[in-house]
């Protein structure tokens, strides 16, 4: 039985972002239609609309009569969303950290004694990701836990690249604030969490733009 357009186009969609996030297309690669097509066994049709999607999720730029692009930041834009991250995740923080449970937390911790014994770029970036997103589970539905996750995917390759770069000091640093999050969690000290989640968001911009080297496509 033929699979619904729909559902194809959604399954490509998936199938590109997940090679986007882990690196296998870097910022700046032409995805070449004809080529995906065949690669994934289907028509040009699917292949165009899941582009579509991830064109509106930020992943992929489209450009009339030319083709589609793994999409690319420079400097000013890692900034500027690293700089609304720090307005909006405190607001998903504020959402859900009051219905947050002991074992939630201690959950939380788990997933930090995982990313501190970790010594692997590729699985450090999953764990800090579940790691924040326990933290804002509760959020209510709406467009600003949308409008996050494309903030994470957009800036993935940038994270991973100073996260290379970075080593072991930076780690430390990261394992502190981690620490120090989910102790104010566990204090039920809201207030505090959210001021540390921003200074934590707010380090990694100011490092980050301090390399403009990994910018360069």
């Amino acid at each position: 039985m033929a699979v619904p357009a729909g559902v194809a186009s959604q399954r490509i969609a998936d199938e590109l972002r997940a090679r986007i996030l882990a690196g296998q297309l870097a910022p700046g690669t032409r995805i070449v239609q004809d080529e995906l097509a065949e690669e994934l066994n289907t028509s040009r049709l699917p292949v165009r609309e899941a582009l579509r999607i991830l064109e509106s999720r930020g992943l992929v730029t489209l450009r009339a009569n030319q083709g589609a692009w793994v999409t690319s930041m420079d400097v000013r834009e890692c900034e500027l969303s690293y700089k609304i991250r720090e307005r909006l995740e405190p607001l998903l923080l504020a959402e859900s950290a009051p219905r947050l449970s002991d074992a939630d937390i201690e959950a939380m911790a788990t997933v930090q004694d995982r990313i501190e014994a970790c010594v692997d770029v590729e699985e450090f970036l999953v764990l800090d990701r579940r790691l924040h997103w326990a933290v804002y589970q509760y959020h209510r539905d709406g467009d600003l836990p949308t409008m996050v996750n494309r903030l994470w995917d957009t800036t993935q390759h940038y994270r991973r690249a100073f996260s290379r770069l970075a080593g072991d000091q930076r780690r430390w640093i990261i394992n502190a604030e981690h620490r120090l999050l989910i102790q104010a969690l566990r204090d039920r000290d809201h207030g505090s969490a959210e001021r540390i989640l921003e200074l934590h968001i707010r380090r990694t911009r100011v490092e980050l733009v301090k390399h403009p080297e990994l910018f360069a496509h």
